[in-house]
């Protein structure tokens, strides 16, 4: 393949800007300094833009009408080429609490896509979001397929999705499902806690048991009180990382300003937690099994008015974070790339422009809007 150098822009290293080149071939980086010779390959001019890593979804139900529960291979591409468009070249399909017959579908279908050519961002595993939930605080989830503990069930789906199931939320108050943890990372599986009612003790003891992310922390889990800070007080002391979905609904400016303060940006991710109606108008649309209402792109259940997922995408967050935490672009960078790479096992070829890693470059301009978007070389944008 032919060689890409790109030139004049800078370059996000090490969590600054410096003038480098970048070379890209077969997907991959290579560092060189600024001025290297280019005579051998094709330059692309990136004068005026800063070149920083592509961004990363770890929580997405879907997009411009496609629900991931309901989504052929042909519909998870569809999904992909619309997030590359908005800066993101990696995700992970969430799949909603459902029957084992769908889910086990859910999974045929990622395996069918990941033998396609792909042309968008990189569809980098499945994150099981159930069904081992509290139905107290179940939000979208339909609470009849929720279930107390079931290894064999997970051991199956993990087996059927050859190893690509990467993450699961779960709530540790529930009988026999801190038991499951050291298991779950057995397989693999990272860990988030969340959709729970779980005491700061349960939950504490779920962090030590393994469990290393608060799924969209302080949205559908028990909040913080003095005399029991409960689940949301375990996350914000612990180190685990803090699922953030910046869209000014689920959490307001205030609340993501406290999230950075108590956690450190090196702990926060910053999630979509996307819907089919991300990238289109306001409607009528579906979760899962749930009918949904999108009214001024503000996603709620039809049937009680819960918010039911986002419209959200990550360029937006990013924008939405400049403006609402005092911290620069390239302190704030690393919740859309380096945390979610290194809470997903993604760090050794994503969430950092280094030579050796996946070419997963976006380019911005000077107030952070997307121009240009390479997933795994393959210029989308």
């Amino acid at each position: 393949m032919a060689k890409t150098y790109l030139v004049n822009g800078r370059v996000y290293i090490g969590r600054q800007f410096e003038a480098k080149t970048l070379c890209i071939e077969n997907g991959k980086l290579t560092v060189l300094e600024a001025g290297c010779a280019t005579e051998d390959g094709t330059v692309f001019d990136a004068q005026g833009l800063k070149v920083v890593p592509g961004f990363i979804d770890t929580h997405s139900h879907g997009a411009v009408g496609v629900d991931v529960n309901g989504a052929t291979a042909e519909d998870l591409e569809k999904i992909s080429c619309f997030m590359a468009s908005k800066g993101t070249t990696a995700w992970l399909c969430s799949v909603l609490t459902d029957t084992q017959e769908q889910t086990e579908w859910c999974i045929e279908q990622f395996k069918s896509h990941k033998a396609m050519e792909q042309n968008g961002a990189e569809l980098a595993g499945i994150h099981l979001e159930g069904p081992f939930l509290a139905k107290e605080y179940k939000g979208a989830m339909p609470e009849h397929l929720l279930k107390k503990n079931d290894i064999p069930l997970v051991k199956r789906y993990q087996e059927l999705a050859e190893g690509n199931i990467r993450y699961i939320t779960i709530s540790p108050e529930l009988e026999g499902v801190q038991d499951m943890i050291p298991t779950l990372k057995e397989l693999g599986i990272v860990v988030g806690i969340g959709h729970s009612g779980a005491t700061y003790d349960e939950a504490m003891s779920a962090i030590a048991q393994g469990a290393t992310v608060g799924t969209h922390v302080g949205n559908a889990s028990r909040l913080f009180h003095q005399h029991e800070p409960a689940i949301f007080g375990a996350i914000m002391e612990s180190d685990v990382y803090c699922e953030t979905i910046c869209d000014g609904r689920h959490l307001v400016p205030g609340s993501v300003r406290m999230y950075a303060k108590c956690k450190g940006l090196d702990r926060i991710v910053a999630i979509t937690d996307s819907i089919m109606a991300a990238g289109l108008p306001d409607g009528n649309y579906h979760l899962g099994v749930n009918d949904v209402v999108v009214i001024d792109g503000d996603a709620k259940l039809a049937s009680n008015g819960t918010r039911a997922g986002s419209t959200l995408t990550q360029d937006v967050a990013l924008k939405n974070m400049l403006k609402w935490l005092p911290n620069t672009l390239e302190e704030i960078l690393p919740t859309l790339s380096e945390n979610p790479a290194r809470e997903m096992g993604l760090w050794d070829r994503k969430g950092s422009i280094e030579t050796g890693k996946d070419a997963d470059l976006v380019l911005l301009d000077e107030d952070a809007n997307i121009v240009h978007v390479f997933a795994r070389g393959k210029q989308v944008k």
